[in-house]
């Protein structure tokens, strides 16, 4: 064969790329389940999550009394309960056990219990008690009945001292006895402390990298069974040179997500209302390096993928450990040591936290430097990977059509056996 020469190679190689670009992209288009996760799973999950916690804060929750005192003083501090937007008395009940079964059935999520001692205490100048009981399979249930029992006896414990100090003759003399240090309590980049403020942002770029997983997976299982050596890497001549398959398809799957990535990250919160004080350029500099990764990330995890199936045993059931693993849920400061390093191994951690700070503190590329350049390592590591996997597939593929050749021409080269004589 004659001798190409390096344009020669570079010709073919861009060719060759470009020719698995469309290929990769006319497959993603033709295949039901991988449009699924890569268009309908990112544009529905997140009107699902966003309609889910649209409300941001809770209100009126339930509760059952249990009023043992039955004075004065114990109905107005369960008025005050009352009265709260946490917070709604469903019932009055005789006794702890029918205030637990309105909690078994549901009708209430919390006890308000006030002791028979409660205001005879008070009159005494002791230490009266209020025992609180959530409901703890939901936090946010408990986060209400325990902000409006501790703003009502805060209130209750200040008249109270009103009452007992002599010699105020000024409304701002009551203010000083109250509240000698006076202060208030801002929330930062979550001014309502909404629910979907702090969940959603973390989901959107955790939703990039699944659904990227799924749909490569998927595909790269398709590949497998339509293969006849069931490799990864179909018996065509555009298919020779790693750097071509890897490029080529990246750039089919970069070329899907941007538009995703654009309604993830700049639609849906505006839609919502979530807070959204990015500015464009510097999200658009941290998004090349996150979909990069998590793009390579996919390709390397889809070189073990045999059948189409077995993507969604794999690694569907890692987005709750992983949105864990990001530090949004639970503290990164408070993991073990292992975990804590083990989670720098997928693209979804850096993500989600320089995305948070980026849209929803306004940060700066430098003030998220680490994160950032984390990603582009990340995605230097897993090009190199993805590399590896689809040379190996290569090598496996010559080997495979190189065995099929020598068996055909071994059966060629066999002397056919002599036709048995009828009359022998």
């Amino acid at each position: 064969m004659k001798e190409l020469t390096f344009r020669q190679k570079l010709t073919q190689g861009l060719h060759d790329m470009f020719h698995i670009w469309k290929e990769e992209l006319r497959a993603t288009y033709r295949d039901q389940g991988v449009l699924i996760f890569f268009i309908l799973v990112p544009l529905a999950y997140p009107l699902i999550y966003g309609f889910i916690y649209t409300n941001e804060t809770l209100r009126d929750v339930p509760a059952a009394v249990v009023d043992d005192s039955h004075t004065t003083l114990s109905r107005r501090y369960l008025r005050m309960v009352d009265a709260t937007p946490d917070v709604r008395i469903a019932a009055y009940c005789a006794d702890m056990e029918e205030a637990k079964q309105l909690m078994r059935e549901r009708k209430a999520y919390g006890i308000v219990h006030i002791p028979s001692t409660f205001s005879d205490d008070i009159a005494d100048g002791r230490q009266a008690h209020v025992s609180l009981y959530c409901d703890m399979s939901g936090l946010l249930y408990y986060k209400c009945l325990l902000m409006a029992n501790t703003a009502v006896s805060l209130q209750l414990n200040a008249d109270i001292k009103l009452q007992r100090t002599p010699g105020n003759t000024t409304d701002r003399q009551d203010q000083v006895t109250t509240s000698p240090i006076a202060y208030e309590d801002i929330a930062l980049f979550n001014p309502a402390n909404g629910f979907a403020a702090f969940l959603l942002p973390a989901v959107l770029m955790l939703i990039i990298q699944q659904t990227l997983l799924l749909g490569v997976g998927l595909s790269a299982g398709t590949a497998r069974e339509h293969n006849r050596f069931r490799d990864l890497v179909p018996i065509d001549r555009h298919y020779h040179g790693t750097l071509r398959i890897v490029m080529g398809k990246g750039l089919a799957y970069f070329m899907v997500y941007v538009l995703v990535t654009f309604y993830l990250a700049l639609v849906v919160p505006r839609l919502f209302r979530l807070p959204h004080i990015a500015r464009p350029g510097e999200l658009t500099l941290f998004f090349l390096p996150y979909l990069a990764s998590c793009i390579f990330f996919a390709m390397t995890a889809s070189a073990v993928i045999r059948n189409r199936e077995t993507c969604m045993l794999l690694f569907v059931f890692t987005s709750v450990p992983l949105l864990f693993l990001s530090g949004i849920s639970w503290p990164r400061s408070a993991m073990p040591p292992f975990w804590h390093y083990f989670s720098y191994l997928f693209p979804s951690t850096f993500g989600i936290s320089g995305y948070v700070r980026i849209n929803s503190m306004g940060a700066t590329l430098n003030e998220v430097a680490f994160e950032y350049r984390a990603l582009w390592l990340q995605a230097g590591a897993y090009f190199l990977t993805a590399c590896l996997s689809y040379r190996w597939q290569i090598i496996r593929c010559r080997r495979h059509i190189l065995e099929t050749w020598r068996a055909a021409k071994a059966r060629r080269q066999q002397p056919a056996l002599p036709r048995p004589d009828a009359h022998s």
